[in-house]
């Protein structure tokens, strides 16, 4: 079996008020070239 290599990673949560605003955030942000991931907990 292979080994497993952690790679450290930082990110930052943004709390939306709702679902539009998390898509427009999202729209924004993604026109900023950034590496995004959406997550609705």
């Amino acid at each position: 079996m292979g080994e497993f290599k952690y790679k450290q990673q930082y990110g930052i949560v943004v709390i939306c008020k709702d679902e539009k605003e998390q898509q427009t955030l999202y729209e924004m942000l993604r026109g900023l070239d950034l590496n995004l991931k959406v997550v609705t907990v």
